[in-house]
């Protein structure tokens, strides 16, 4: 093993002490990505990861600087902005993503891109 690699496992020892600890938030994260369209929450992630669901909000927050909801929403934000520039109507785009209500996937896509979902989508057609 050269200096190099001996100073890298150093920092990440340094900086990410518990393998474990990486293993359940990346875990946790990869579901959310897959499975963002699913009705999820921090009950369902603990079953999942097998930990306290305390725990793993404290863990999530401590390595992406958000709650596992947060990113949710964020997750389902993207996509939306993706859906609407493939040319999904904003409602279809809305329970594609996994939103439940129109009004709130509205507020909640103005609050996060600054843009209603309709000024998003004229927006993407000109």
């Amino acid at each position: 093993m050269n200096l190099y690699k001996k100073e890298i496992l150093k920092i990440k020892d340094d900086c990410y002490s518990n393998q474990w600890q990486l293993d359940t938030v990346i875990g946790l994260r990869n579901y959310i990505n897959i499975n963002y369209k699913e009705n999820l929450n921090l009950d369902l992630f603990s079953r999942i990861r097998f930990v306290s669901k305390y725990h793993l909000l404290r863990l999530f927050k401590r390595y992406y600087g958000q709650t596992p909801n947060q990113y949710l929403i964020d997750r389902r934000i993207e996509m939306a902005k993706e859906y609407i520039k493939k040319g999904l109507s904003v409602s279809e785009t809305c329970y594609e993503v996994g939103f439940e209500s129109l009004s709130s996937f509205s507020s909640l896509f103005k609050r996060k891109t600054g843009f209603t979902p309709k000024a998003f989508q004229k927006s993407n057609f000109r």
